[in-house]
């Protein structure tokens, strides 16, 4: 819980910093609006926004905490296995693989169920597996991508609704004054700027976890190849 616990301190502490520094957003100043009455005026798009930014985050906390080596291919288990194959106890093996589940668990199983057809076609049994098991961690952090891409189309939606507000006002009243057309102009300019900064903090998020994921499964799959070089050993004494 360590790499949750980290980001949320950091989002904390920035957050109190903010407010401290911006007395207008704590209090309410006169002389400004505060950003809790700028939210009030993107309309609906600003809460479509606010959905997709806790969907975002969510995923971004969840990512944090279970795509981990811990995770993925927890070293305990990787010395269990190790044990069980040094000691040709392959069915143990691969039940233990089952009950555990998990990226190396499902290498590990996968090469194993294969290991009457040699050593060959157990490792690309193993390669088969891991191509799955990495599409399947690609699918699940795709979603930051494409909320990264939907946030500043939803800005560029409430920067035409704004503009609509503003014509409106403009064709209803005969002299339409500044204040008159600020709330059609603060709903098309707060949009953009919210969908521009999920749009930033998002396609961040996901191209570091992207980035992680494919350093993070390489070195499993070297780690998954490693334990199986007992048979391999075998497979050659055999031979001779």
């Amino acid at each position: 819980m360590k790499s949750f616990k980290r980001p949320l301190m950091y989002g904390l502490t920035a957050m109190a910093v903010f407010l401290a520094a911006n007395p207008a957003l704590a209090e309410g100043e006169e002389h400004g609006k505060s950003w809790l009455e700028l939210f009030k005026t993107t309309g609906f798009v600003g809460y479509l926004m606010l959905a997709v930014s806790i969907v975002g985050v969510s995923l971004v906390v969840e990512h944090l905490v279970n795509i981990r080596r811990e995770k993925l291919a927890p070293a305990s288990l990787a010395q269990e296995l190790e044990a069980l194959i040094d000691e040709e106890q392959y069915d143990d093996a691969v039940e233990l693989c089952d009950e555990e589940g998990g990226y190396l668990s499902h290498l590990i199983g996968s090469a194993l169920r294969m290991r009457e057809a040699g050593y060959e076609e157990m490792i690309q049994g193993l390669e088969a597996a891991a191509n799955e098991e990495a599409f399947k961690l690609g699918t699940k952090i795709s979603y930051l991508s494409l909320l990264g891409n939907v946030a500043p189309l939803l800005g560029l939606l409430g920067t035409v609704t704004g503009m609509i507000s503003s014509f409106q006002a403009i064709e209803k009243l005969k002299s339409p004054t500044p204040g008159d057309l600020a709330k059609g102009v603060y709903e098309s300019l707060v949009n953009t700027t919210m969908g521009l900064f999920l749009a930033i903090l998002f396609l961040t998020a996901y191209f570091l976890f992207k980035n992680k994921v494919t350093k993070m499964t390489l070195s499993i799959n070297l780690q998954a190849v490693d334990l199986l070089k007992h048979l391999a050993i075998n497979e050659a004494k055999k031979a001779h």
